[in-house]
């Protein structure tokens, strides 16, 4: 199974534009923290924009934040990269003939909303100002 690295990326490029904020902030400089092609960088910073929560001048490397990071979520940002795209997903390919495989889907839906609705709860309830508090504070302890 692949998983996608885009929330984790976004979340990254949010905390290095903020953290770096008097520093390079041009897409390769934020590729080189993410080990990551700047094209990447430029996309995903591209979706952040869009969503609202990055600003760019066009032919400047300057980035920032579009509101406070306290009032960025990890929903934000999931959202913003990921669309209204479900955690979790069913497979659709089952034995209809089967009781197990007849009402399989049904039932995981159920589930799976459940777990959807909590997860998303909990992502809003985390701001991109915990996450870079952390960081920073990782940091420190390091020295």
């Amino acid at each position: 199974m692949k998983y996608s690295h885009k929330l984790s990326d976004g979340v990254h490029i949010l905390a290095y534009v903020d953290i770096y904020q008097d520093a390079d902030l041009s897409s390769g400089a934020i590729a080189a923290s993410i080990e990551a092609n700047p094209s990447l960088v430029r996309r995903l910073m591209a979706q952040l924009v869009k969503a609202g929560l990055l600003t760019s001048q066009p032919g400047a490397a300057a980035p920032a934040l579009a509101r406070p990071a306290a009032e960025i979520s990890l929903l934000d940002v999931y959202q913003a990269l990921e669309g209204n795209k479900e955690l979790l997903h069913i497979d659709e390919k089952t034995n209809p003939q089967c009781i197990v495989g007849g009402n399989i889907q049904a039932s995981l839906n159920v589930a799976y909303a459940q777990v959807q609705q909590a997860a998303e709860a909990q992502m809003a309830a985390i701001s991109l100002q915990g996450i870079i508090s952390d960081i920073l504070q990782r940091e420190a302890a390091k020295h």
